[in-house]
């Protein structure tokens, strides 16, 4: 998770820049260590997004500040 994190935060680039659901996919399916399954991506999301390192806003995806543990 951390590393789909990463990924995510930065391409975000900053708290401030949204991802829609389909550029956060897209990102952790191109990475080397997700598989190319949309599962993957659709389910590292969903745990990120349940354990406060993303958060949804107007449909779209937010990176919080927070440092991952």
């Amino acid at each position: 998770m951390q590393e789909a994190y990463q990924l995510l935060a930065d391409a975000a680039d900053g708290p401030q820049s949204a991802l829609t659901y389909e550029e956060a996919y897209a990102l952790l399916d191109e990475a080397d260590t997700f598989s190319a399954d949309h599962s993957d991506s659709e389910y590292a999301v969903k745990r990120l997004l349940n354990r406060g390192y993303l958060y949804e806003a107007n449909g779209t995806l937010r990176v919080t500040e927070s440092v991952f543990k």
